[in-house]
């Protein structure tokens, strides 16, 4: 089975930095500073998807100066990368060694991804990995089509977990099944209306579904 992970807030333990670098970065550039939940409500988006929602009020090239003095105070704030979250490498090792393909799909760019997977020693980890800069942001099923031809998988032997309904939604639209989490950005009854298997309240439960983890 192929195992799909979102990474930011799903397997680490980033939105807390997130939302310090977005506050940040408006703050440097003197655009409204947006409040901490809107920011966690577009995490799971592509960078420039983000910033249309958190600032409308900006024009194109403004929002790209927001985007770049955005990364460069993640960055900053990230210099040590921040921590997966308890259990998630015990998680993914088991389901490896159960014979899982492992992959990621996420709404960071791929320069974002490559710096946080070496910093923890992951960056050939996973089978394959795709970023919302190499395709369609979620909720688009893009990244999980071009993940299921890469590693010669189907939908229906597959399985992606996340913490926000872009990544349900995204789920759904490529028929493949979806977990929830429900540590991360969305509420455990927003993920519950896009129908996934399960929400799980730890990622060890991971390893205790029925379906369709076989």
């Amino acid at each position: 089975m192929l195992i799909i992970f979102d990474w930011d807030g799903t397997l680490c333990d980033s939105t807390g930095r997130i939302v310090a670098a977005m506050r940040e970065a408006a703050g440097q550039l003197s655009a409204p500073i947006p409040e901490v939940n809107a920011v966690r409500e577009v995490i799971g988006l592509g960078l420039p998807e983000a910033m249309e929602e958190l600032f409308p009020m900006l024009d194109l090239p403004e929002r790209d100066a927001m985007r770049a003095r955005y990364s460069a105070c993640y960055v900053e704030i990230d210099r040590e990368p921040a921590e997966l979250f308890p259990g998630a490498m015990e998680v993914m090792d088991t389901l490896r060694d159960q014979g899982h393909q492992l992959a990621v799909a996420t709404g960071k760019g791929r320069r974002g991804l490559n710096r946080v997977l070496e910093g923890h020693g992951l960056l050939n980890y996973f089978d394959a990995t795709r970023c919302a800069d190499e395709t369609s942001s979620k909720p688009n099923p893009h990244m999980l089509f071009e993940l299921l031809e890469e590693l010669g998988s189907a939908a229906d032997e597959s399985l992606m977990i996340g913490d926000s309904e872009f990544d349900l939604m995204m789920a759904n639209a490529a028929a493949i099944a979806g977990v929830g989490v429900s540590y991360g950005v969305h509420s455990a009854e927003r993920l519950q209306q896009h129908e996934p298997v399960a929400v799980i309240d730890d990622l060890g439960e991971l390893l205790h579904l029925a379906v369709p983890i076989t």
